[in-house]
């Protein structure tokens, strides 16, 4: 005898079918699915601290410039406040003369008139 999951234990499956002769219908058992504890939302805390980066980076700019000095060449790391970005400079150490900066200082110049004109364009004031 086959069972049959069906709401009604009382009504026969259709015609064909192996409870055919009459015979009322069980119910399956099936277990109750447990409720799944749900856990209390908590604050994530980021990960990320930027007085931390922010310090990190100015230590690796010092060790970056000594590491250079000690091997006699001309680069010079800096970091731009203003930008929030690091600004690398190759000198002649003969002459002291820039050779080349990066980003260009022409790019430098620009950011930091955009950075100026930040406060023109918007209007918190509405």
């Amino acid at each position: 005898m086959s069972t049959s999951i069906n709401s009604n234990p009382n009504v026969a499956a259709p015609a064909g079918g192996s409870a055919a002769s009459g015979a009322p219908l069980r119910k399956l058992d099936v277990p109750a699915v447990p409720a799944v504890a749900q856990k209390p939302v908590t604050k994530a805390e980021p990960l990320f601290d930027p007085e931390q980066w922010r310090k990190n980076l100015h230590e690796a700019v010092e060790n970056l410039n000594k590491q250079v000095e000690r091997n006699g060449r001309g680069l010079i790391f800096s970091f731009d406040e203003r930008l929030n970005q690091p600004i690398i400079t190759v000198r002649n150490t003969d002459t002291g003369e820039i050779v080349r900066q990066i980003p260009n200082e022409v790019i430098v110049k620009v950011a930091h008139n955009i950075e100026d004109l930040k406060g023109l364009l918007l209007d918190h004031t509405s």
